[in-house]
């Protein structure tokens, strides 16, 4: 048996796979991309064939087997919600050519929207983006933490990521043992936007993984439970022009930058 992600349609076998299971379907595939992401909605839309899976991890030493699990979806192009220390995001796989696409949809974003690399550490993180020296001692200082800084790409970064007239992109290392375990078992940047849902008229409901998981089902792939994160923006602070200005405070302090 071969197993594939959900995005992929085995046309010989007219099957679709979903979370480890076969499901036969009697969708013709068609070249026009726009049928071919109808049909595949349609299917979402069967609450009996798509549910996220749930990982319960533990806030302090995340388990490293379940981590594992969580780790092998992303590879294969999963799109998962995760804790943050800012609250609640979306992420995937930087390799992910549609993972971007189904968070823009799920949060309704445009194809402009800048989405955020999450690093592990310092060290990778300065694969990413160029930084000056007055830029690296205060990234250095202020890392792991509730920011998110926007810098110049390196050529690490796939086009498609950076802005396409600045060619920046925004980078952050979050402050919480999960993402971490998450990220180092991984071996790479996690491309993430944070869990905003279009018209959720109280963001602080969405800040455990199962209220997330009622919410996100049939959207997500899998739902990382990590406690009660209440939702905190970070403080983005932009280098793109060389000094750096302060485009959100939030959660992070700002005394370093004023």
């Amino acid at each position: 048996m071969v197993y594939i992600t959900r995005e992929k349609w085995l046309a010989a076998g007219r099957i679709y796979v979903v979370s480890r299971r076969v499901v036969p379907v009697t969708v013709t595939p068609c070249r026009h991309m726009g049928m071919f992401d109808a049909n595949l909605a349609a299917l979402r839309a069967l609450p009996c064939l798509f549910m996220a899976r749930f990982f319960d991890l533990h806030p302090d030493n995340p388990q490293p087997r379940t981590v594992g699990q969580i780790v092998a979806m992303l590879h294969e192009g999963a799109v998962i919600a995760y804790p943050t220390d800012s609250g609640y995001a979306l992420g995937c796989s930087i390799d992910s050519h549609d993972g971007a696409d189904r968070i823009r949809r799920i949060r309704h974003l445009s194809d402009k929207h800048d989405f955020t690399l999450v690093c592990s550490d310092f060290g990778q993180l300065g694969q990413l983006v160029h930084l000056d020296n007055a830029a690296f001692r205060a990234i250095k200082a202020s890392t792991p933490g509730p920011y998110t800084f926007i810098l110049p790409a390196t050529s690490v970064v796939p086009r498609r990521l950076a802005h396409p007239k600045k060619k920046t992109v925004g980078v952050r290392i979050p402050d919480n043992r999960i993402v971490q375990a998450i990220l180092a078992d991984l071996g790479q940047p996690l491309l993430s936007s944070t869990l905003l849902l279009p018209g959720a008229a109280d963001p602080d409901l969405l800040t455990d993984g199962w209220s997330i998981k009622e919410e996100l089902d049939h959207l997500v792939d899998a739902v990382v439970e990590g406690g009660i994160v209440p939702p905190q923006p970070t403080t983005v602070i932009d280098y793109s022009a060389g000094d750096p200005v302060i485009r959100r405070q939030g959660a992070g302090d700002i005394t370093r930058w004023e």
